[in-house]
C-alpha cells in the first residue's frame, strides 16, 4: 500500500518477528536459548531491500537479485542450532550476502569472532548497514567466495549461506584441525540437506543433518563438464 494514501498503516515488524520465532523457529526443535533470542531481537527487516521487507518474516527464501537468496528463517535457526558454536571461538560466514546470519552469530552472547565473505558488493553494502547498528563485532571481507577468507583464519566453524554441491577445498582448508563447516549440500540425487563436514585424513567426512529448500549459491556452482 502507498504510504501517502490516508488508510495505511505500518507494518509491526517487532509483532511479525515474535511469530516467526514462535511459529516458525520454535517448532522447528530450535531450542537453543541463544538463538532463540538472537532471533527475537535482530531486525531481519533490514536483512532485505526495502520492496521486500513486507515478507522478511515470511516462511520462504526471499529473492535477492544475481540469483542469491536470504535463506528462510526455519532453516537458519536449525543451521544455528547445530552449528552449536562455543564461546570464542572464530567463525567464517561464506556467501554472507545481507548478513542477517553473521548478524545472529555475532549477537548470540557467545563472544564469537565472525567474519563474513560476500561477492556481491550490493548485498555487502546491505549486510554492513545492518552490523553497523546490529553486530558492530563482524569483520566485512570482499572476495570471491571460493577462495574462502584466509587473511582472517584459521575458523573453528565455517558456515555457507547457501546451497553448494561441494565444500571448496580452500573453505575446508581454512578449518582448525578439530573444526567443522555447516553448509546445505546438494548432493547427485537432487536432495539438499543442511551437513556437518570435517576434515579426516582421508579428506572430508558429510554427515547429513536434515533435509532443506535452498537454492544454490552460483557463484560456488562447478563449471559443467566439458562433453566430446
Amino acid at each position: 500500500m502507498d504510504k501517502t494514501d490516508p488508510d495505511y498503516v505500518p507494518l509491526d515488524f517487532g509483532a511479525a518477528r515474535q511469530r516467526m520465532v514462535d511459529a516458525q523457529i520454535r517448532p522447528a526443535q530450535v531450542s537453543n536459548p541463544h538463538v532463540i533470542a538472537a532471533m527475537r531481537a535482530l531486525p531481519r527487516e533490514l536483512a532485505v531491500p526495502e520492496a521486500l521487507r513486507a515478507f522478511a518474516y515470511a516462511d520462504q527464501n526471499l529473492p535477492l537479485g544475481e540469483g542469491r537468496y536470504l535463506t528462510e528463517p526455519r532453516v537458519t535457526g536449525r543451521m544455528l542450532q547445530v552449528a552449536e558454536p562455543v564461546r570464542g571461538e572464530r567463525v567464517l560466514v561464506v556467501g554472507a550476502g545481507t548478513g542477517y546470519l553473521a548478524a545472529l552469530l555475532a549477537t548470540m552472547g557467545e563472544a564469537l569472532e565472525v567474519t563474513a565473505l560476500e561477492s556481491e558488493r550490493r548485498l555487502a553494502d546491505i549486510g554492513r548497514a545492518l552490523c553497523f547498528t546490529w553486530a558492530p563485532g563482524v569483520y566485512w571481507r570482499d572476495g570471491a567466495l571460493v577462495h574462502g577468507a584466509p587473511d582472517d583464519g584459521p575458523y573453528d566453524l565455517i558456515m555457507i549461506d547457501g546451497a553448494v554441491r561441494a565444500v571448496p577445498p580452500a573453505v575446508l582448508g581454512q578449518l582448525t584441525q578439530d573444526g567443522r563447516v555447516i553448509a546445505p549440500v546438494c548432493a547427485d540425487s537432487g536432495v539438499t540437506s543442511v551437513s556437518r563436514i570435517v576434515c579426516t585424513a582421508q579428506g572430508s567426512a558429510v554427515q547429513p543433518l536434515f533435509d532443506v529448500a535452498v537454492p544454490l549459491l552460483p557463484e560456488l556452482e562447478p563449471a559443467p563438464a566439458f562433453v566430446f
